[in-house]
């Protein structure tokens, strides 16, 4: 038995009963029944996940995940691979946006190299598990073979748990790779069954002619590979990226676990789609940071019965979205913690 298989084996199915008390908890608060709106909600499917009707304000981290594409030999990108690797030196030396916001929610950043072309050297805050120095060009083969994609996520599950064993209690996903909107937008294509040109954006600000490029080359990559839509291992193996099945197995690890998993934008949400296609029980671990302006993201969330919190217009990826929404996770369980009750207040409670 794998390792994938024992880890979703034990993904706990969630006691809806315990939303509910919590839910009374927040409703003796001093406010009208549900003003809170959202905020409520979070509190309550956060207390369903942890298993808790009054967790604990959460110990918070964000994992970024990073790896190159071959497919950007077919030049889907605005950008040459090479920026992959600088913007991991950028994320170590603390100087990307994810960093900033990474300190300003007062999370963990985490970057992990799952398949960056070049070198890096070991570093504080950087995790070295790369599969390989890049995938295949997808538009002519496999992008990896099964036995990468099934490393991938269990390098992915095993980072999970570790963190959680570390006394980690919320996690956000991001992630970098050059073309990875690429490998993004064909997953959502497959996994969703739309078609490729209503869910291919301009990832990285490319030109409309590029764009008709992309899109004949994801086209060309699914007709090449012809990947099996009920088999994620085999569909993200074919069309995916070590950076995307390795935060798919961050999903199924942090949801054995009970650990809420926050996700980012597009290749965010389309990696937890490949866990929720891998492990069914782990959607429920879900919260969805915001709506990315990339066309792929709806149908994404839509698969995955997701609610964003944020609308922004963002579309940096990194974890960005993510980063900002703990920030609310974190809100709403002060709320449970930090508000007084009716009676501890003396104030009157309509009971309305």
């Amino acid at each position: 038995m794998t390792l994938l298989d024992r880890t979703r084996g034990r993904i706990p199915t969630l006691d809806r009963t315990v939303a509910e008390r919590t839910q009374r908890l927040l409703d003796d608060k001093t406010k009208p029944r549900r003003s809170l709106g959202r905020l409520e909600e979070i509190a309550c499917r956060v207390a369903a996940m942890r298993g808790e009707e009054r967790p604990a304000l959460p110990v918070k981290a964000i994992v970024v995940m990073a790896a190159d594409h071959g497919v950007t030999a077919e030049g889907v990108s605005a950008y040459p691979q090479e920026v992959t690797r600088q913007m991991v030196l950028n994320f170590v030396s603390g100087g990307a946006a994810i960093n900033v916001l990474a300190r300003q929610a007062g999370a963990r950043l985490v970057v992990v190299d799952m398949g960056v072309a070049g070198e890096l050297a070991p570093a504080d805050g950087l995790l070295l598990r790369r599969i390989a120095p890049g995938t295949r060009n997808m538009a002519r083969e496999p992008a990896m073979s099964r036995a990468q994609a099934l490393l991938a996520v269990e390098t992915g599950i095993t980072i999970a748990c570790e963190l959680a064993g570390s006394g980690v209690t919320l996690l956000g996903i991001g992630e970098m790779g050059i073309g990875n909107s690429t490998a993004a937008s064909a997953l959502t294509a497959v996994l969703t069954g739309t078609p490729v040109a209503h869910v291919t954006g301009r990832g990285t600000g490319v030109a409309d002619e590029v764009w008709r490029h992309k899109v004949e080359v994801i086209e060309r990559a699914i007709a090449c590979n012809r990947p099996d839509p009920d088999d994620a291992l085999d569909v993200v193996a074919k069309l995916g990226g070590f950076e995307i099945a390795g935060l798919a197995g961050v999903v199924v690890g942090a949801a054995a676990c009970r650990v809420p998993v926050v996700v980012d934008g597009l290749i965010a949400a389309a990696a937890a789609l490949v866990a929720a296609r891998l492990a069914p029980p782990a959607a429920s671990f879900l919260l969805a940071s915001h709506r990315s302006v990339e066309p792929g993201h709806p149908p994404l969330l839509a698969a995955l019965d997701l609610v964003p919190l944020l609308d922004l217009g963002l579309r940096l990826g990194e974890g960005t979205g993510a980063a900002l929404a703990l920030g609310l996770v974190d809100a709403a369980l002060r709320i449970l913690h930090e508000m007084a009750s009716f009676a501890a207040a003396g104030v009157a409670d309509s009971g309305a």
